[in-house]
């Protein structure tokens, strides 16, 4: 299975392809990613930060033969703790991403944005937009402190399916898909922050831990969580 992760952060990007060192990782703007270069890969993560999202799969057992892309777009203009420029902002990139979505069909999308209003009329937005290329859309607002994170930090998580492409491509196979075993996590969420925290700095990638590294996990998604809300969706999608 090939793995894609696209990070233009430079930091974040060394730091996955030593996490992941048979990936494929691409620092570049996602505003430089030509569709045709995203033919084969089976997943392929988006914004990709510290590669919580390809954990989260592997805890909920995704079928390694099912294509599945994820994305953590860009929070700042529908954080409270950013201007709120909406649609406005410049680091509002689902245009770009949803281009790269309707050249190359994925069978699955999933991804995270924050909650609240302006978070919901964002999902909004993208709901109308997939629907229209034929996906179904489903969300949900989960909190950290589901899965007994410290912190409440709650996210809209969202999936899409392209029922049309995937009954096909079962069609095409002759079977279904079947989950994998999960994955142990390599850090504990019932414990304190600051320790689960030292805890993940300390985890044998090759890569220093400084600044950098506290500020990559503290905006990367809770895998446990993502985790909970993949294998809830690949219930209801029958996998």
């Amino acid at each position: 299975m090939t793995v894609y992760f696209n990070d233009n952060e430079p930091y974040v990007a060394e730091w996955l392809k030593n996490l992941y060192p048979k990936a494929d990782v691409d620092s570049r703007s996602v505003t430089d990613i030509q569709p045709q270069q995203l033919t084969g890969y089976m997943r392929a993560h988006f914004f990709a930060g510290i590669g919580g999202w390809e954990l989260a799969l592997n805890m909920a057992g995704w079928p390694d033969n099912l294509p599945v892309w994820t994305a953590s777009l860009p929070c700042q203009p529908f954080s409270t703790a950013g201007l709120r420029r909406g649609e406005s902002d410049e680091r509002h990139l689902w245009p770009i991403y949803r281009e790269l979505v309707i050249q190359q069909r994925p069978f699955f999308l999933l991804g995270e944005q924050v909650a609240g209003k302006a978070g919901i009329e964002w999902l909004d937005n993208i709901s109308a937009d997939l629907e229209r290329e034929d996906y179904a859309v489903g969300a949900a607002i989960l909190g950290a402190h589901s899965v007994g994170a410290p912190h409440i930090r709650q996210r809209i998580y969202w999936a899409a399916y392209s029922v049309r492409d995937f009954k096909s491509w079962q069609e095409s196979r002759g079977r279904k898909t079947r989950r994998v075993g999960r994955e142990h996590q390599p850090v504990s969420w019932d414990e304190p922050w600051q320790s689960a925290l030292s805890k993940f700095r300390a985890l044998d990638d090759g890569v220093s831990r400084r600044v950098g590294a506290t500020d990559a996990a503290r905006n990367a998604i809770v895998p446990p969580l993502a985790a909970e809300f993949v294998g809830a969706f690949m219930d209801v999608a029958g996998l």
